[in-house]
Formats: C-alpha cells, sequence, structure tokens
C-alpha cells in the first residue's frame, strides 16, 4: 500500500463527509453511516476518527453558527481537503486491483454452512 493509508471506520467516515458535502457535521455523519450501513456508531469513536483524519491533514473544520438548540454552542463542519481526496482516491485504487486481482475461481467457490 502506499503512504496514505486509512483504516476501514475511517474511511467509512472520510466517504461519509464526502456525501454529506456542506453539511457533514458530528450527528449528520453519525446518522448517515447507521442508517446506510446499519451499524451503530459511538459519538466517542466517531469524535475520535475525526480528530486523527484532521491531524492527520485528510479533513478540515470550522464552526457553523450558534444555535440556542445545542446550548449555544456551535457545530463543527467537516470537509475533505485535497490531500484527503488523493488519499481516498488511493484507497480506492489499491481495493479496485485487489478485488480484481482475485481468482475467478475463487468467487466460483460454494460457502460452507
Amino acid at each position: 500500500m502506499g503512504k496514505y493509508q486509512l483504516g476501514e471506520f475511517e474511511e467509512i467516515v472520510m466517504l461519509t463527509v464526502g456525501v454529506l458535502y456542506g453539511n457533514a457535521y458530528g450527528v449528520s455523519i453519525k446518522k448517515d453511516i447507521e442508517q446506510r450501513l446499519k451499524r451503530k456508531v459511538s459519538v466517542g469513536a466517531l469524535q475520535s476518527a475525526l480528530k486523527r483524519l484532521e491531524d492527520k491533514g485528510y479533513l478540515s473544520s470550522k464552526e457553523g453558527e450558534t444555535t440556542s438548540e445545542r446550548g449555544g454552542r456551535p457545530k463543527r463542519y467537516f470537509e475533505i481537503t485535497a490531500l484527503g481526496k488523493k488519499t481516498i482516491e488511493e484507497t480506492k485504487e489499491v481495493r479496485n486491483k485487489l478485488y480484481e486481482s482475485i481468482p475467478k475461481m475463487a468467487w466460483d467457490l460454494k460457502y460452507m454452512n
């Protein structure tokens, strides 16, 4: 693999930030992942992943306006950086090469129950 690497959950978070372009903040990201993947996401795990991705330079964030429904706290909106885009593209390319390298015979095997 190249120099840009993502863990599975990081990749899901990055792709979701892209899907939610312009509206990617903690709660919206969590809800979208849970809805699309039918997978529970803890707030702590999501916040840790967002921080890691921002620290790596794959995401950037900015504060939105404060709202009374959030007790005066602003939402933090995330977006993919140029480095993040390059990372996602490389990850996709690596995955595609792996899938294409699987021999047809491997796909033809029957599952044992």
